[in-house]
């Protein structure tokens, strides 16, 4: 076994990889680019070594530095995760000049399934299913076209060195076929440098599943089950699950043979996965190879009990696989998420910003989160913005997917657009929870999957309920935030320290006012003798609670119901059962660039961060003088003293980042 490997990967995979090769023993280099600098597997390594600046051309996919790194750190072999240089046939012709392993197949494996329409004809050799097609090098368009005239419409058009749903083109009748090829070449071009096409009969309600296989150096084959991966949204998947619902032992062992064909037939080693499409009538065709480990091999490392980084180490050192075929066993069953910062609503485009507000589920026996980054950390716009990836696993299906929907309402993120909500649309969708899957299914479940959240990009509800919770918690927060200024007060009973709605004649009262999405609510409160009467809409809600850290503890009209609030900024998120409801709170003191604070301490009426110190301990001021500048939402706003008097002591700096209600600096007001 390897006493030090490199990893020429970041995120969640390098993360992933340090994990098991600690457990064994291994010492770990990481590569970072410069805008990791601070990233988790960083962090987690034993050494690190900066590779360049952010783009990944500059660093991650810099061959000849990360070789010499490797040489440099004493790593005896490198791990290349998935992405970047993982199917690369020339970078392992580099490590194997340099006399270091490669921890994946050898250079011609990865070739042989480089190119689509050579792939297939080794597969057509090695008699592993094929879909109906033409790949073959003559690239005529009237050849193309007899060949889907011969096979019948619909036909699939796909760019040979395609990928990622680039250059693919569905043809439904003849007369759409020269634009559709066409469009498909010119794609092709743009993206690969290469527009030879292959044409396939086009399956409408195809399944996809694809078998996790194994090869060792000495000529050991196994397959470790199957994946259904159908829930798909550009060609990219979604949902993962193991093993594929509904899946015969028979049909198990056909398709687990023929990957295991496939893989011998190229000379694979190490970790691989072929992708298959599964016909309604039971029929399964090669789709293509990945040569690397996948995104989604937790999913079979929790029905096997196997852990495929260890394999994968033990491969490539030279020893035999840890099993043989028939000790291969299948227990329960287990689905991955992937947690995206993008906006579904939006044809799921990435997002970019920083994780404010991350809060995961608890991880034990059921519940595993492979992730890279921590709270606080950015999601840049240089890289995937996946964030993590969820696995659960149950006893069975029924039981997996509704412990995969209690944890996806556990995982909260807020201050950034994240596909958290619409997972648990999906994952509570009557049609998926009945296994009713194919590769369309998204489109198919259009109107139940975006549901239309007019302003609530998180989901949820703009009823009285959420907006109440986000009400109680204004009223909660605003009366902690005056226990604590009266700390500091010479007189801890003034009644300015004092959160109770008093009125002059009038009973105890104010209004708090949201804006949701592009229209403005206001919630009428009134102070009872025990907790508030809040009138939203016509409606009247008797609410009762109270607030540590994030969780909110409410009463409404005698029924308890716990949520969760993130504050950042004036920008609330209220995380419950049913979804998140997000708005801003229009606090007052939002309206004025400058807060008065009656003497004792300052602290900071919102999240953000300290633009400016106008002061040092020590210095006298007087009432008016410019204290703090603070920074939110890219407004700033100016703290001033609001009586004359010794800044005794300061807390923050420049840069630093401030929550709601600290304590900016300590203050001694003048006795008049």
């Amino acid at each position: 076994m390897f006493n030090k490997i490199l990893i020429a990967n970041r995120g969640e995979i390098a993360c992933r990889v340090i994990r098991t090769a600690h457990r064994l023993g291994i010492r770990c280099v990481a590569i970072y680019s410069e805008a990791d600098a601070n990233a988790m597997h960083v962090a987690m390594a034993d050494e690190a070594v900066c590779v360049g600046p952010a783009p990944s051309k500059d660093s991650y996919l810099k061959m000849d530095t990360i070789l010499e790194v490797a040489k440099q750190t004493g790593a005896q072999a490198i791990h290349p995760g998935y992405g970047f240089l993982s199917e690369n046939a020339p970078f392992v012709q580099k490590c194997q000049e340099a006399d270091i392993v490669f921890i994946g197949p050898p250079a011609s494996a990865i070739e042989a399934m480089g190119s689509k329409s050579a792939a297939k004809r080794i597969m057509e050799e090695a008699n592993v299913p094929l879909v109906p097609g033409y790949h073959g090098e003559d690239q005529d368009p009237a050849l193309l076209k007899r060949h889907s005239d011969e096979m019948g419409y619909p036909v699939l058009l796909k760019a040979t060195a395609g990928g990622g749903g680039k250059g693919m083109r569905v043809v439904w009748a003849a007369d759409e076929f020269d634009s559709a090829l066409d469009a498909a070449k010119r794609e092709a071009m743009n993206g690969f440098a290469d527009d030879t096409m292959l044409v396939e009969k086009y399956l409408t309600k195809p399944r996809h599943v694809e078998i996790q296989v194994f090869c060792d150096k000495h000529g050991n084959s196994v397959y470790l089950a199957e994946r259904d991966c159908s829930v798909q949204r550009r060609h990219q998947k979604v949902v993962e699950e193991a093993p594929a619902p509904g899946m015969s032992d028979e049909l198990r062992k056909a398709m687990g043979e023929a990957a295991v064909r496939a893989a011998e037939a190229i000379g694979y080693e190490g970790a691989g996965t072929v992708e298959f499409l599964l016909d309604e009538d039971g029929s399964f065709y090669f789709m293509e190879m990945n040569t690397r480990l996948q995104v989604e091999h937790p999913v079979t490392e929790l029905i096997t009990g196997q852990d495929l980084v260890e394999w994968q180490l033990k491969a490539a050192s030279g020893q035999t696989l840890p099993l043989k075929q028939d000790d291969v066993q299948i227990n329960g069953h287990a689905v991955e998420v992937r947690i995206y910062a993008e906006d579904p609503d939006n044809d799921f485009l990435p997002a970019t910003g920083k994780l404010e507000y991350l809060r995961t589920p608890e991880e034990n026996r059921y519940v595993r989160v492979d992730t890279g980054v921590r709270e606080g950390d950015e999601v840049s716009i240089y890289y995937d913005p996946m964030i993590a990836k969820l696995i659960v696993w149950d006893e069975n299906r029924d039981r997996a997917m509704q412990r995969m929907s209690q944890a996806l309402t556990e995982y909260r993120i807020a201050g950034m657009k994240t596909n958290t909500h619409f997972l648990k649309r999906l994952i509570d969708n009557p049609a998926f929870r009945a296994a009713e899957l194919d590769t369309g299914f998204i489109e198919k479940h259009e109107e139940t999957l975006f549901p239309g959240t007019s302003g609530n990009s998180q989901g949820g509800s703009h009823s009285a309920n959420p907006l109440a919770l986000a009400a109680l918690y204004t009223l909660l927060k605003q009366g902690q935030q005056r226990q604590a200024e009266a700390v500091h007060s010479h007189d801890t009973t003034s009644p300015w320290h004092q959160f109770s709605g008093w009125r002059l004649n009038e009973e105890p009262a104010l209004a708090v006012r949201f804006k949701v999405g592009d229209e403005e609510k206001s919630v009428q409160v009134n102070w009872l003798n025990q907790g508030y009467r809040l009138s939203i809409d016509g409606h009247i809600v008797i609410a009762d609670g109270k607030l540590e850290d994030d969780v909110l503890k409410a009463s409404f009209n005698g029924h308890n119901r716990n949520a969760f609030v993130a504050e950042l900024a004036g920008h609330i998120t209220v995380f419950t059962d049913q979804g998140a409801f997000e708005c801003q709170w229009l606090h007052p003191d939002l309206d004025n660039h400058e807060f008065e604070e009656e003497g004792g301490s300052l602290t900071a009426p919102m999240n953000g961060s300290i633009v400016a110190v106008l002061v040092e301990a020590g210095q006298k001021v007087t009432k008016g003088t410019s204290l703090v500048i603070m920074e939110a939402m890219k407004m700033e706003h100016t703290i001033t003293a609001s009586s004359d008097g010794t800044v005794t002591e300061i807390f923050y700096q420049a840069g630093d980042l401030v929550e709601g209600g600290a304590d900016l600096l300590a203050f001694e007001a003048e006795e008049a």
